[in-house]
């Protein structure tokens, strides 16, 4: 009897087990159900083919400044007030807008040679002071490159200003064997004189060239790439001529502002050549008398870049046969004219050459 008994409740606990399972499995399933139908299919991945923004195109693009005869920006240029030349001859514009917000990538090169000596705790403050004004986290970014006879990277590309800070402050004056001041070089060189002739010497034109080339060109595109360049523009050393730094920057699509800085104990500053090779890349010189000067310079620079034209056009001579071919902006607004107004542009580019298959 007993054993019946045991047999009747084994048999009703597990009737009760399999009702429990199958109605548990019956709501997750109505659950699953349910949420399947609240959540749409996912739409499918757009495919690359369809990727527009990888079509190349042989628009030229060039940024360019106006200024009244008071140095002051024009900011209301329209379209119908320039045209623009390739070669001498008029090329027909296809973009025209007036650019304030473009991305910046900035190379800082400083001149830490002999004639340097005394003015470089001035340039270091205030190129401190210019990047920590100028530079956007998430935009922006800035490498600074010291130079004597030889350049030295004191910081790659970054968007770091505590980074950028540190590799300025700790550039510095390291004078020669044998140096006493004043440009003063006594006792005998050591066996390695080419070492030591670039120790105490200024090659500008390597130091514009090598930046160009190895930091400027790789940035990214859709940027504003300049060199800030503090010198007094005595270059006595290098491999490299001024033709060729104008050259290398022109490619890496770079302009130049030259910031004039010299000791008068040694020659003084090279105004000549620092205006040339900025005006043949766009970009301005700037000769300031004292740190005040100095520092206005870099907000003038700063504004500059901040407040420019983009004329785009696409060349009437196709051939990509790597030439180098001059641009001129002329402005045809009468009043403009009448007025004095400046344009400041980039002198020519480096037409693109075939692909090798």
């Amino acid at each position: 009897m007993l054993r019946g008994r045991r047999i009747f409740l084994l048999i009703t606990a597990l009737a009760f087990i399999c009702c429990g399972l199958f109605c548990f499995r019956y709501t997750d399933a109505q659950e699953k159900t349910s949420s399947a139908a609240a959540s749409p299919t996912p739409t499918p991945p757009i495919a690359e083919d369809d990727e527009v923004l990888r079509v190349e195109t042989d628009a030229v693009n060039v940024l360019f400044t106006a200024q009244d005869k008071n140095r002051r920006l024009v900011t209301d240029l329209k379209q119908g007030d320039v045209k623009i030349y390739e070669n001498g001859k008029e090329q027909q514009i296809t973009a025209f807008s007036r650019q304030i917000d473009l991305p910046l990538s900035l190379a800082i090169l400083i001149d830490t040679s002999g004639s340097q000596e005394r003015t470089l705790p001035e340039e270091k403050a205030a190129a401190i002071s210019f990047i920590e004004s100028v530079v956007r986290p998430t935009k922006d970014e800035v490498s600074v490159i010291s130079f004597t006879g030889d350049s030295t990277l004191e910081q790659g590309m970054t968007n770091n200003l505590a980074r950028l800070r540190r590799s300025i402050e700790r550039i510095q004056f390291v004078p020669p064997s044998g140096y006493i001041g004043g440009g003063v070089v006594t006792g005998t060189p050591p066996i390695s004189g080419g070492n030591q002739a670039a120790a105490g010497s200024t090659a500008i034109w390597d130091a514009i060239w090598v930046t160009s080339d190895e930091v400027l060109g790789p940035a990214p595109d859709k940027t504003r790439r300049a060199i800030i360049l503090l010198t007094d523009g005595l270059n006595t050393y290098g491999n490299k001529k001024l033709d060729d730094a104008v050259q290398a920057a022109l490619k890496a699509e770079a302009v130049i502002y030259s910031i004039g800085i010299g000791d008068n104990f040694y020659y003084g500053v090279d105004e000549g050549v620092l205006k040339k090779i900025s005006e043949r890349t766009g970009g301005r010189a700037y000769f300031p008398r004292d740190e005040v000067e100095l520092r206005q310079a870099f907000r003038q620079i700063q504004e500059e870049m901040r407040s420019q034209y983009l004329i785009a056009y696409e060349p009437s001579n196709p051939a990509k046969d790597g030439t180098y071919r001059t641009i001129d902006i002329e402005l045809t607004n009468q009043q403009m004219q009448k007025d004095k107004i400046k344009l400041t542009h980039r002198q020519g580019y480096f037409a693109k050459t075939e692909k090798k298959k």
